[in-house]
């Protein structure tokens, strides 16, 4: 038999940067193989020639022992190649079921596809409601409507772009009990992933890339986490700084007694939420997506205004009827979840989407004229200090990689040195070395000082970063429990809604 999928001399150049240099890869039927890079090393523009998103410049692939030219998705998809993106393709204002349709075949009638989508929902654990819009579900939900999609089309190869990176422990088992099927039932996987852990629980074969060239091809069996990322980034991997008890000062972030309902009918309704947040340290949040995570970060950072002033105070100024602006004029500054569109403009430069947040707290405006030689500055640094690849700072956030914009948002936010930082999914899509990066200046940023509030669903992230940790359930938060006394299987039991003594803490009910 000839391989699945079998690519020769693949060569992709962008304005200013090579992609993908001469890359060869063989891919077999039920193979599952981890394709391995840095960010920006050129993974996602291979996985978009292969779907048929994008051209290659020179290069040949081979679809079952056949030289096949796919040009456009649809190809793609007739030939047996679905995939799961980073960054989601769905339309905001259509339902779940709308944007299935749209990538199926069509003569589906909307009874049978509905059908099919709660019967697949219910098999992999993947709950959805078919009618609602895409503009009301989590980032979680959303990545489980492309997962979704992609199962049913019964595809021959699955490529996968960091399908678990806003999934639950819990989810990600159930997820890869699923790939282990569809690998024994002759489906070859295609797996992009940063947590090398999944790598070494799921893959056999390994594709590393660096700068857009492969540098070698590995069985995942004979390497550790720690050889796999010395591999991807041409060196070892630096340890993490011994971590000092730091030093807790006074409040900062003070929530008392919050009750927020929904902007909609399908949000969350926050239920007495209660949280003191103290100068030099980091208190983590866990939770399943959807359970009042994003309704929580609108609140605290001004986007969603509430009737109790008291409720939220910074610095004991109670903030709760500020807008954004006013808060971070009294210190406070926010990363949310999703990069573009909210962290970032995607067609403007990084320059203006420094400028969008740093012009109050860095003085970037003079009578109404923006000090552009001030703001390429800033965002010079904030490119350097990250590592964050891109084809200089006048190029449009939306050219950058997933990871490298990630790294972009959070360094933008960090060095403008806020007293109070809320972040949601701070290592969503980023390599290894770049997750050490931005553990450590959050940790450094603590230890000047700083109030952090980190909101994630990598639970092995919270574990290492917080000081203490509680879990979002239907809306309630948990009380805080310090890290070192509580276990991730704790916090699992905490983030399904388990009410009984779980940590010595009872949750508020609700199922999650």
């Amino acid at each position: 038999m000839p391989p699945l999928l079998e690519l020769k001399g693949m060569t992709k150049t962008f304005p200013g940067v090579k992609a993908n240099d001469n890359v060869n890869l063989t891919l077999n039927a039920g193979e599952v193989h981890a394709l391995l890079g840095e960010n920006g090393a050129g993974k996602s523009t291979l996985v978009k020639m292969i779907y048929g998103i994008l051209r290659p410049d020179s290069g040949q692939m081979y679809w079952m022992g056949e030289p096949s030219d796919i040009s456009s998705p649809a190809i793609a998809r007739s030939l047996g190649i679905a995939m799961v993106f980073q960054h989601f393709s769905l339309f905001d204002s259509m339902s779940v079921l709308e944007n299935i349709a749209l990538g199926l075949e069509k003569g589906i009638d909307k009874a049978t596809l509905e059908q099919q989508i709660v019967d697949i929902s219910n098999r992999y654990g993947l709950p959805l409601d078919p009618d609602r819009h895409i503009y009301t579900l989590s980032v979680g939900e959303c990545q489980r409507i492309e997962i979704i999609r992609c199962l049913l089309q019964n595809p021959k190869l699955l490529v996968m772009d960091e399908p678990t990176s806003v999934l639950t422990p819990q989810e990600v088992s159930k997820l890869f009990e699923t790939l282990n099927r569809l690998s024994d039932e002759g489906v070859a996987i295609l797996y992009i992933s940063h947590k090398l852990d999944e790598i070494k629980a799921l893959c056999e074969k390994a594709t590393i890339l660096r700068a857009g060239k492969v540098v070698e091809s590995v069985d995942v069996a004979g390497e550790s986490p720690q050889s796999l990322a010395a591999k991807m980034m041409g060196q070892e991997l630096p340890p993490n700084p011994n971590d000092t008890q730091r030093k807790v000062g006074d409040i900062r972030l003070d929530i008392r007694n919050l009750n927020q309902p929904p902007e909609d009918q399908f949000g969350i309704r926050l239920k007495e939420i209660n949280l003191q947040v103290r100068s030099g340290e980091i208190v983590g949040i866990a939770g399943v997506a959807g359970n009042g995570q994003d309704e929580l970060l609108k609140v605290l950072n001004g986007e969603q205004l509430s009737t109790q002033a008291g409720a939220v105070s910074i610095d004991n100024q109670p903030c709760a009827n500020y807008g954004p602006n006013q808060r971070r004029a009294l210190g406070m500054a926010s990363i949310p979840e999703q990069r573009l569109g909210h962290g970032a403009v995607s067609t403007m430069s990084l320059i203006d989407n420094t400028l969008l947040t740093a012009f109050q707290r860095l003085d970037l405006l003079s009578f109404g004229f923006i000090g552009y030689p001030r703001s390429r500055k800033y965002c010079s640094a904030v490119v350097e200090d990250f590592n964050v690849k891109s084809n200089g700072i006048s190029v449009e956030a939306g050219s950058l990689s997933g990871g490298n914009l990630q790294k972009f948002i959070v360094g933008r936010e960090i060095k403008q040195n806020p007293t109070i930082l809320i972040v949601s999914q701070p290592t969503w899509g980023v390599d290894a070395g770049a997750a050490r990066t931005i553990h450590n200046a959050l940790r450094e940023l603590a230890d000047n000082g700083t109030a952090i509030l980190v909101i994630s669903q990598d639970l092995d992230e919270l574990m290492a970063i917080s000081d203490r940790i509680a879990a979002i359930c239907a809306g309630s938060l948990s009380p805080t429990t310090p890290t070192s006394e509580i276990t991730i299987e704790q916090i699992g039991l905490m983030m399904a809604g388990v009410t009984g003594d779980v940590t010595g803490n009872v949750m508020g009910g609700g199922q999650c």
